[in-house]
């Protein structure tokens, strides 16, 4: 089993419930344009690091006549996404070496793994997976705007405790976190120079404001109780001893956020995101 990934840097619902949220059919036109796919056809398409599955998901839902595939290396991953997710296969593998044939896949994709892997790996085996003429899609988090409630403050019992653990630095060095990070003009230099042609990009703006009355209600308190689950997974990702007080003060906060979101009482807190999409063709 390899769970390091899921175990350390991002967990679970951390990740599910916050792709789920930026995958929501309310966003699908802006991905539709970018992805520039065709509806209609009967498409094979693989998301190469696919986490716990919340973007093979929406491919599901917006692409109804394709097969849906996703890899992962992370075995957690992907024994949530196969419990959680129908209509779509889940498998265990490494973007670095996957485990298809040559010429097999109309589409591939990736939502934030390009900065993980070394690149001539990552273009090349993408490469080797496509079919003459196929569409390399690649999906990279961009800088966006993060403003929190004034009741989301960290508390002094999160300071606390996080300033009894080790450098995040150092972890992210240690798991192989973000060693190919590129700028938005590196991105498609990069698929150019590893053999793709036709490359486009653009950027999908994602924003999740709760108090934004375009949103129903659940899915504003989806917003806030994504954001409560990677505060608990990550003193969770510590394995610390010592974590009560941590999680007691976090739950304290989200319920009162939560409170008052029912109570009509607006905070205006926000989490915009920037997706660049570079699409190419092989």
């Amino acid at each position: 089993m390899n769970s390091v990934w899921s175990d350390n840097v991002q967990g679970i619902l951390t990740l599910y419930l916050s792709r789920k949220l930026r995958f929501d059919d309310l966003f699908f036109e802006q991905y539709r344009n970018l992805f520039n796919l065709d509806q209609d056809k009967e498409l094979r398409i693989l998301e190469i690091g696919c986490g716990p599955g919340a973007l093979a998901e929406a491919l599901h839902r917006w692409y109804p006549k394709a097969e849906i595939i996703g890899v992962d290396r992370d075995t957690k991953f992907i024994e949530f996404a196969k419990a959680n997710i129908s209509g779509v296969t889940f498998l265990e593998g490494d973007a670095t070496n996957l485990p298809f044939l040559d010429n097999t896949f109309d589409i591939t994709i990736s939502n934030t793994v390009q900065e993980h892997i070394e690149p001539s790996v990552f273009w090349g085996e993408q490469k080797r997976v496509l079919k003459s003429n196929g569409i390399c899609i690649c999906l990279s988090a961009r800088r966006g705007i993060k403003c929190s409630a004034k009741c989301l403050d960290i508390t002094e019992a999160e300071k606390d405790f996080w300033s009894k653990q080790p450098n995040v630095q150092d972890d992210m060095e240690k798991y192989q976190v973000c060693q190919y990070p590129m700028s938005e003009a590196e991105i498609p230099l990069s698929m150019q120079e590893h053999g793709f042609k036709n490359i486009s990009t653009g950027y999908a703006l994602i924003d999740l404001t709760p108090d934004n009355e375009r949103y129903v209600a659940s899915m504003a308190e989806a917003m806030i109780e994504a954001d409560r689950q990677c505060a608990l997974e990550a003193i969770h990702s510590t394995h610390s001893d010592k974590t009560d007080e941590a999680i007691t003060a976090v739950n304290k906060k989200y319920d009162e956020r939560i409170r008052l979101y029912r109570a009509g009482i607006k905070q205006w807190d926000t989490s915009v995101s920037v997706t660049m999409v570079i699409r190419g063709v092989k």
